[in-house]
């Protein structure tokens, strides 16, 4: 092959790599996140709601959002307390009171053809030992779990699915308005590691090298 040739080769796979890497995207999962409400700011569950027994005055949450792990998943929207949500629902003996935010998530996180509600608040009212499923059940029927307990549908969204992964473009979306939060804005952490190349890049590159060398190789032995 001479030295032009091998250049063109040389292109070809350097446009092919940084092209696969470009179209490369996140793999996560699209499914409703739980939170719990503590000091004013969200904190992701440790149980699930099946599990978990809130108590009187407590602020739970739910956002549906497409996520790899917890670390990045997407909080509830909103800024409503339990003395706003539940300022219509007096205390009763026997009875627990507790506040949810029910985040549906954006069009960008949703099914093909599905479209999801608005955020929405409500106040349920249930028995001292019941769970966190049991005031969903109150208030945002129908429910819907996979064999595994696994929360799949709130108030019938999404209709089909869950915990289904997802691909989702390296570029960035437009982002959808939010409702007001009271949560401070996050900041970037200068200490945080940052995306390294791909192995794919990486492997790409050392091959762009080794033809690259050879070319030079072989053009200096044909001087010789």
């Amino acid at each position: 092959m001479s030295l032009r040739g091998t250049s063109a080769l040389v292109l070809a796979v350097l446009l092919l790599v940084l092209g696969d890497a470009g179209r490369a995207g996140a793999t996560g999962y699209r499914y409703w996140s739980f939170w719990d409400r503590v000091g004013g700011s969200w904190t992701y569950a440790t149980q699930g709601p099946s599990t978990a027994r809130p108590s009187d005055g407590d602020v739970q949450g739910f956002r549906f959002s497409v996520s790899a792990d917890s670390q990045d998943s997407a909080k509830p929207r909103g800024t409503a307390g339990f003395a706003v949500i539940c300022a219509r629902t007096p205390a009763r003996e026997g009875r627990k009171r507790v506040a949810l935010v029910l985040d549906f998530g954006t069009r960008a996180d949703a099914p093909r053809g599905e479209t999801p509600s608005a955020p929405r608040t409500a106040c349920a009212r249930i028995p001292d030992d019941a769970t966190t499923a049991d005031a969903l059940a109150a208030v945002a029927r129908p429910l819907r779990y996979d064999t595994n307990a696994l929360l799949c549908a709130i108030a019938g969204y999404p209709r089909t699915g869950c915990g289904e992964q997802v691909t989702t473009p390296k570029e960035p979306t437009a982002k959808e308005p939010t409702a007001t939060s009271d949560e401070p804005t996050a900041t970037s952490d200068k200490n945080a590691p940052r995306p390294g190349p791909s192995v794919g890049l990486l492997a790409g590159v050392a091959a762009v090298a080794l033809l690259g060398a050879a070319a030079i190789w072989r053009a200096r032995r044909r001087r010789g």
